[in-house]
């Protein structure tokens, strides 16, 4: 598949099938991750992988949604403070790196016929908490990840080019 057909395939999935997601699949997934560009490539990134169900019912408490217990593996993508590139102005680009990561799973995930879903309305100090991480750890987002239910995309509803895009200069 090409990076195109990637790209348009991805959509947010909500509804898992009970199905585990086989290690290895996590791996490649992770591997991903692993590979993505950071500032001065610091790469200033955790992932703490739930796929144990009493651990995924402690941090659904910081979401309240069934359907994210109900995803076979739950990434909790944390960034690190401590080891992220800070720019003159102190401007931390950890919250950018780990986008760009968080987007690689995403992607290697729809790749290997996996679904995820970028969960970022959460209590993120209630779900440091649960998983006692450091002061210099930021929880970023949570990923739901595993086989969609149903194959049915929402329909993806994206602003023209001429839109999101200038030349030469700022028109908006």
């Amino acid at each position: 598949m090409s990076f195109s057909e990637i790209a348009q395939k991805r959509y947010s999935v909500r509804k898992f099938k009970d199905v585990n997601v086989e290690k290895e699949k996590i791996l490649q997934v992770l591997e991903n991750a692993r590979i993505a560009p950071s500032a001065v490539n610091y790469q200033p990134w955790h992932f703490i992988i739930l796929t144990d169900k009493t651990m995924k019912s402690k941090i659904a408490q910081v979401y309240p949604p069934k359907w994210l217990q109900d995803a076979p593996v739950i990434i909790v993508a944390c960034g690190d403070h401590s080891q992220s590139w800070k720019r003159k102005d102190g401007k931390d680009h950890c919250d950018i790196d780990l986008g760009i990561a968080i987007d690689h799973i995403t992607l290697a995930a729809t790749d290997l016929g996996l679904g995820t879903c970028w969960v970022c309305a959460f209590d993120a100090q209630r779900c440091k908490e649960i998983l006692n991480l450091p002061e210099n750890i930021e929880v970023i987002a949570l990923l739901p990840l595993g086989y969609p239910l149903d194959e049915v995309k929402p329909e993806k509803n994206r602003k023209n080019i001429e839109e999101i895009v200038s030349w030469e200069g700022y028109r908006g």
